[in-house]
C-alpha cells in the first residue's frame, strides 16, 4: 500500500472530535475537490510502499486505540478492506474517512465510517456511488462540507431523500474560513435540523502552523 503519513494527533472532526487518535494516511484520491486541504495526498506515486504488517507495526509506538484510515481516499486501495479487519483483530477501535465514490461493501460492518458526500461547491456532487446507502450501518457518520446555501440546501435534501433511518450521525461542516460557523448553525437551528455542526477543532489548535 503506498502510505502518505503515519501520524499521533487530536481528531479534529466527527463525533469522535477531541480524543486522542492514530492517523494513517493513504496515498491517491480520485477526486480533486475545490475544499481538499491534504492535496500532498492526492498522488498515489508519491506514498511510501508499505506492507499491511508494516503499517500496524508503526502503531505500536503509540499509546492510542482509535484509529482513522485516511487519505487521498482509502478504498483506492484493493487492501483497505483487509487493513481494517486486521485493525479490529488487535483490539483497535477503527474509523475509516471515505468520499464514498468507491464500493464499500467489503469494509467489515465493525468499521465506523465517515462518508464525506461532495456538496456542489466541491465540483464533484454526484460522486458518491448510491449503493453505498446499503453499506451504512448506525454508527456510521455522514459529512458534508459546506461552502454556501446552495450546498446547504443540497445536504438538507439529500438526507430526506437518501439517508433516512441508516444513521443519525449527520455532520455538517462549514468550509474554513469562506462558510462563517454562526451563518452555517443560524441554518440549522432555524429549520430545526438534527445534525451536528462540525468545525474542524485542529485547526483551532494549531492555527496555520500546523493542520492535523
Amino acid at each position: 500500500m503506498k502510505v502518505s503519513e503515519i501520524f499521533f494527533s487530536i481528531q479534529g472532526e466527527s463525533s469522535y472530535a477531541g480524543l486522542p487518535c492514530v492517523f494513517i494516511r493513504l496515498a491517491g484520491c480520485n477526486l480533486r475537490c475545490k475544499w481538499c486541504d491534504t492535496t500532498y495526498a492526492q498522488g498515489y506515486d508519491e506514498g511510501e510502499a508499505l506492507s499491511i504488517e508494516q503499517i500496524t507495526d508503526a502503531l505500536n509506538k503509540f499509546k492510542c486505540r482509535l484509529v482513522e484510515i485516511t487519505g487521498g481516499e482509502p478504498m483506492m486501495h484493493k487492501e483497505t478492506p483487509a487493513l481494517l479487519s486486521n485493525l479490529l483483530k488487535l483490539g483497535y477501535e477503527v474509523l475509516l474517512e471515505t468520499n464514498g465514490s468507491v464500493n464499500l461493501e467489503m469494509v467489515d460492518a465493525n468499521i465506523i465510517k465517515i462518508v464525506d458526500v461532495k456538496c456542489p461547491s466541491s465540483g464533484h456532487d454526484g460522486s458518491f456511488l448510491m449503493e453505498n446507502i446499503n453499506f451504512i450501518n448506525p454508527q456510521d457518520e455522514i459529512k458534508f462540507v459546506i461552502a454556501d446555501r446552495k450546498d446547504y440546501e443540497f445536504a438538507r435534501a439529500f438526507l430526506e431523500r437518501c439517508i433516512q433511518h441508516k444513521t443519525t450521525r449527520i455532520l455538517f461542516a462549514p468550509v474554513y474560513p469562506k462558510m462563517p460557523s454562526q451563518e452555517l448553525a443560524n441554518w440549522i437551528l432555524t429549520e430545526g435540523l438534527q445534525v451536528r455542526l462540525q468545525i474542524q477543532m485542529h485547526k483551532y489548535i494549531w492555527n496555520e502552523e500546523r493542520k492535523r
